[in-house]
């Protein structure tokens, strides 16, 4: 009789998109993952992990999605026919197909298309960004997108200054968890909310939705879609009134105070209960909670930036702290950017010395219309899709799906698994995941350095991205030392070695089964106002911005509804099956997505429990699972994002619905949230 090969538990770390960046225990026999659990490897995330890695990452490495060959098309775009091919054969395609878009119309004339896919420094951006800054490709703004309204608000207010480390919220008595679905994609702040309230602090939730969050909370203002910055600013001037502000605060510490109180003070209590659709008792609520609170933390997620005063509406809401004298204390402050702190060397890793002067920079946003724009003066004529699903994530999606389905625009893909998105490509090159290679993982919303090596064997033929790029490099004849680096020297170009937390540490031989924190130079825990400065122009925290002021008109924060013309508002929120669109070729993910809508909407419409319906507009129509509920508000409709297009009858997801043209106030993001539709029944 046989007996049973063992089971190896091997620590690694997850690097999907997402602020916890968990510790991670992975159980291996024969070469294969056969179960992913938490590691206590790393404080914050304690043996903790989502359920969705959990459940899902076995099948996402070694099930029938998975590429496992270089791949070349052989069938009509889109249609997912494809032949193996060699990996020589497979870069000669990716050669021949740059080469021909170079000599033609120039180095610019090639783009790559690539976001957030792992978060490992190496893989996130390292020897791809030196193979593409030499060529000189066009390059690509990917913040506005996602996160970059976020990272910009936060910075116009404290500069690249870390802000309140999540473990800290234990010591608060007062939370306001806003735009943040906490249960979803901000997993381990959820369990130290409650030791907070265990100890008799209150827990505030803003947020449009019912989130689960919400049901164990001590109140929840379901405000309107888009209407941060009219809450908060009304909540500035209330405070105000109540001579609740910390002058001896605001004057040594706050500048820009006069413009922003006089913008606030427009926002009366009526009009912020009229536009946000809360109960004057509410708000007064809220208020009385915040000028009784003797260390308030606040929680935001990147819902709050998806609208068109999405960069107001942070930037108001971070501003409420300061006003308030809310920092310099342990659980007092604003819980973003702990990550900062990571002696992060990008721009060495990056290469960014390699960068032409005078390249042009395209926002990613803008990519359905840039592929399609045949009167640039360059036009783009090939691209690379790597790190990304950009058919499942960006807005108007038939029109980028029109885009790349051009036979005159050349595709290259890189991928874990078959995507919609690799199916529109030409040449597909297997990559690895990141089970499967090194790499050195900071975080964006906590404080902790991990490193993580294999845990099996490349699967296939499949490579990781630093290798990938090593050998399209060299296929191009690029033979500088920088692009033969190993991934032991890209990690110790990614982090700053001196950095006294590593105390002598080279990053490459970080310990595997630990967590580095990172903590100020004292080694107190990271307190903004009283170990961390912030790192503004003024050196204080800016109420007014010369910057946003200059290139938007937006030195302070005001409300710009934009016009409905249709009768629901479209929220796509994170999954609780997917990160993003990683997963969607999951089982559990196939089939029809839901669509919650409130009791009153689903009446009116003669709408039952469980019917299909039609969510349309002049963009599109996608077919969902009708789920009436009253968590949401009436006239707004909620439904998952990161769906593939299978799951829908038409082809298209929610993504399909989406405007690309509105914009976000500052950084010209995405606006997802100012999404109108109207439904019916299928």
């Amino acid at each position: 009789m046989n007996k049973p090969l063992e089971i190896h538990s091997l620590p690694s770390v997850c690097p999907l998109d997402c602020p916890d960046t968990c510790s991670l225990k992975v159980q291996v026999q024969d070469d294969t993952v056969v179960a992913v659990k938490g590691s206590k490897a790393n404080p914050y995330t304690d043996g903790v992990i989502c359920n969705k890695v959990a459940r899902y990452y076995p099948e996402f490495l070694h099930g029938k999605a998975r590429l496992t060959h270089p791949l070349k098309r052989v069938g009509p775009r889109g249609s997912g026919q494809f032949e193996q091919i060699s990996w020589d054969a497979a870069l000669d395609m990716v050669h021949a197909g740059f080469t021909q878009a170079i000599d033609t119309h120039g180095p610019q004339s090639v783009l790559p298309f690539n976001y957030a896919g792992p978060h490992g420094e190496l893989a996130a951006g390292s020897m791809d960004r030196r193979f593409f800054y030499h060529m000189g490709a066009s390059l690509l703004n990917r913040g506005p997108l996602c996160g970059g309204v976020r990272g910009g608000a936060y910075a116009s207010v404290f500069g690249n200054a870390p802000g309140m480390p999540p473990m800290q919220v234990v010591h608060s008595d007062l939370v306001l968890v806003w735009g943040n679905n906490v249960t979803v994609s901000n997993l381990h702040l959820a369990p130290l909310l409650k030791q907070m309230r265990a100890r008799g602090g209150k827990l505030v939730v803003i947020d449009p939705k019912r989130i689960k969050i919400a049901e164990q909370c001590d109140m929840h203002l379901q405000i309107k879609p888009g209407t941060d910055v009219v809450l908060a600013m009304g909540l500035a001037a209330e405070l105000e009134r109540r001579a609740a502000l910390d002058k001896g605060f605001i004057d040594q510490w706050v500048t820009g105070f006069a413009p922003y109180m006089a913008q606030a003070r427009l926002y009366d209590l009526a009009t912020v209960t009229a536009l946000c659709g809360i109960a004057a008792e509410e708000f007064h609520a809220l208020a009385d909670l915040m000028v009784s609170a003797k260390s308030m933390a606040c929680a935001f997620g990147n819902g709050i930036e998806r609208g068109r005063s999405g960069g107001s509406g942070l930037r108001a809401a971070m501003v409420l702290p300061a006003l308030l004298g809310q920092h310099g204390r342990l659980g007092a402050g604003v819980l973003a950017k702990s990550g900062v702190a990571t002696p992060k060397t990008q721009a060495r890793l990056h290469g960014d010395h390699l960068i032409k002067p005078g390249t042009r920079c395209f926002n990613i946003v803008d990519l359905a219309a840039v592929l399609q724009d045949d009167s640039l003066e360059t036009p783009i004529k090939a691209t690379m899709i790597y790190n990304h699903n950009p058919v499942a994530t960006h807005p108007d999606q038939a029109n980028l799906i029109k885009a790349l389905m051009r036979e005159d625009l050349f595709i290259a893909g890189c991928d874990v698994v078959m995507t919609d998105s690799m199916a529109m490509c030409d040449v597909i090159l297997p990559a690895a995941s990141h089970f499967e290679f090194d790499d050195i993982y900071g975080a964006y919303g906590q404080n902790y350095l991990q490193r993580a090596a294999p845990v099996i064997p490349c699967v296939g033929e499949s490579l990781p991205n630093t290798e990938i790029f090593r050998r399209l490099a060299a296929r191009f004849g690029y033979d500088d030392a920088l692009f033969q680096a190993s991934d032991a020297q890209l990690m110790d170009e990614a982090i700053d070695a001196d950095h006294p937390q590593l105390a002598g540490q080279r990053p490459s031989q970080i310990p595997l089964d630990s967590a580095i924190e990172m903590t100020a130079a004292n080694g107190e825990s990271l307190i903004l106002c009283h170990n961390v400065m912030p790192a503004t122009p003024s050196g204080t925290i800016e109420l007014f911005s010369e910057a946003y002021q200059t290139r938007y008109g937006y030195g302070v924060p005001r409300y710009e509804p934009v016009m409905q013309d249709l009768p629901f508002t479209l929220i796509t929120p994170s999954s609780s099956k997917r990160t993003n669109a990683t997963f969607g070729s999951d089982p559990a993910s196939q089939g029809m997505e839901e669509v919650e809508m409130h009791p009153a909407d689903a009446n009116a419409r003669n709408l039952n429990n469980g019917d299909t319906i039609t969510v349309h507009n002049a963009r599109g129509a996608v077919t969902l699972r009708l789920k009436v509920s009253d968590a949401t508000r009436p006239g707004v409709l909620y439904s998952p994002k990161g769906t593939w297009r299978a799951s829908s009858d038409t082809g298209l997801t929610v993504n399909a619905l989406i405007p690309a043209n509105i914009r976000t106030d500052i950084e010209d993001g995405a606006c997802y949230h100012e999404t109108f539709v109207d439904v019916k029944s299928a």
